[in-house]
């Protein structure tokens, strides 16, 4: 836990909080955002020819074949679901307390694939091995490499089983990101000129330019990000996160934690009391949309209820961690862009 330890605070705390997506938060920001994908070889199915991806790591994978037996990190499998690549096992966030779909499980059938691991820290590696992988694949919260959900004890043994993909979603704009994934999804056979597919990339660029308009039609709206436990609410700042650091490029105007707090967590966020939940004004409130998070609607603390933008109604869901296709990315970026458009400044 070297890199969680150097921001002073647990994996689990950072886990915890809205925003706070890094294994190695403290860390300077990462460098050059575009690795590029390697020979993606044959489009014709696995093993028809040899395979090869470059990762945002730097390090190339090459098989002798295209992997057939694919494990993800749960919101990667259900990107490259979306563009028609099926994977056999999954870990992190999958299966709510009720036995439906996660958040982060999109759109999959998680009866159709294997749960190494539903929460942090479990991945079940004889289960894993049995899967026969070929390759794992996970984002990466940091510039040092660390894979998403792959717990610190059990690393070693995992990565001896298969050689592994890392998607970085550290310190960039949603756009790149959502580049590499297309590419992975390209090398691994999917159809990338399906209707489907540039249908989805089409509308992600109206949705945007859609929030770009926005915030001009609507001058001086300030949009706070936001994450609830029981005993604190996360403010987070628009730095590192992928999605805020691509909308404020769009010209959104968001709420920033101070220098101070910032220093403290690594440059993602803020911590505040509920008594202290309206430090900072805002007209728009984006809330942590995962399973790990309180939601809106059962926040019960006074002082949640009297902040004008709660009163007015101007709250929405914030997608935290962005499952990386062009379909999955629309909803967000409109909800955004409407929730601007017809926001009333009460801040």
């Amino acid at each position: 836990m070297s890199n969680a330890s150097t921001a002073r605070l647990s994996r689990r705390g950072l886990l915890a909080a809205g925003g706070v997506l890094g294994l190695g938060a403290a860390l300077a920001a990462c460098g050059d955002d575009g690795a590029k994908s390697g020979d993606s070889g044959s489009k014709d199915g696995a093993g028809s020819g040899p395979w090869s991806f470059e990762d945002d790591r730097g390090t190339t994978v090459k098989l002798d074949g295209k992997p057939a037996n694919i494990v993800a990190f749960t919101g990667v499998a259900a990107a490259l679901y979306d563009y028609g690549v099926q994977v056999k096992g999954v870990f992190g966030p999958t299966e709510t307390k009720d036995g439906k779909a996660d958040v982060q499980a999109g759109d999959m059938d998680i009866s159709k694939v294997t749960i190494l691991g539903n929460v942090w820290d479990q991945f079940n590696v004889e289960k894993y091995a049995t899967l026969a992988p070929d390759l794992l694949i996970s984002t990466m919260f940091d510039d040092a490499g660390t894979l998403w959900y792959v717990p610190e004890a059990s690393k070693d043994k995992i990565a001896k089983l298969a050689p592994s993909v890392g998607i970085s979603v550290f310190d960039r704009q949603l756009t790149g990101p959502l580049q590499r994934m297309w590419e992975l999804a390209e090398s691994l056979g999917a159809d990338m000129k399906a209707e489907k597919v540039t249908g989805a990339k089409k509308r992600f660029e109206e949705a945007s330019e859609r929030l770009r308009k926005a915030v001009r039609a609507n001058p001086g709206i300030k949009v706070m990000v936001g994450s609830a436990s029981p005993e604190l609410f996360y403010v987070s700042g628009s730095n590192l996160s992928i999605d805020l650091e691509y909308f404020k490029a769009l010209g959104v105007d968001f709420v920033e934690p101070t220098e101070e707090a910032k220093k403290a967590t690594g440059g993602w966020f803020e911590s505040l009391s509920w008594e202290n939940v309206d430090k900072h004004k805002a007209d728009v409130i984006l809330m942590d949309d995962r399973t790990s998070a309180i939601q809106p609607a059962d926040i019960t603390e006074a002082t949640w209820k009297e902040l004008p933008a709660v009163k007015a109604g101007q709250v929405i869901a914030r997608s935290t961690e962005p499952i990386l296709s062009y379909d999955k990315c629309v909803a967000p970026v409109e909800a955004l862009a409407e929730a601007i458009e017809k926001a009333k400044k009460v801040s």
